[in-house]
């Protein structure tokens, strides 16, 4: 039997103020080829996946917290308990609104890499209205932020 025990894995901090534990694909021990699954924690006021697409579609399951999503077009608050379908291709973004932190749960498929999470961390993200398509009217805007130099 495998075991991915989210107290054990550490997982990565991006720039946009979010922690990311995989746990199944990434850096977990268990793998599978059908899809990917990991536990997110936004910071409070503002930390955020930035605008994005990919290949694969995703759900997003808001555990606790309160924060707005992004999808395509559409703008709209999200809280603990809801879940966001992300057909493929589409631009999103998710930013904790609230005061207190954003826990949610990603699961996308099929398995695989998703180039964001590399984009962040190089500092060469699309960015909202140049490069991609523009972030909905009154959306927070996205984290640019390039990572800081060691």
């Amino acid at each position: 039997m495998i075991l991915a025990d989210l107290s054990k894995i550490e997982g990565r901090c991006y720039p946009a103020r979010r922690r990311t534990q995989n746990l199944v694909g990434g850096a977990s021990p268990i793998q599978a080829a059908h899809f990917s699954i990991g536990n997110v924690l936004l910071e409070p006021k503002g930390g955020q996946v930035p605008w994005h697409n990919q290949d694969q579609e995703e759900v997003y399951f808001i555990v606790e917290g309160t924060g707005e999503m992004c999808l395509g077009e559409e703008r709209q608050v999200v809280k603990g308990g809801q879940a966001v379908f992300i057909p493929p291709g589409v631009f999103h973004q998710l930013t904790n609104t609230g005061d207190t932190p954003l826990r949610m749960i990603y699961c996308y498929g099929p398995a695989g890499d998703v180039a964001h999470w590399k984009q962040e961390l190089s500092g060469t993200l699309p960015v909202a209205g140049v490069d991609a398509p523009p972030l909905p009217p009154g959306a927070w805007p996205q984290c640019t932020e390039k990572p800081a130099s060691p």
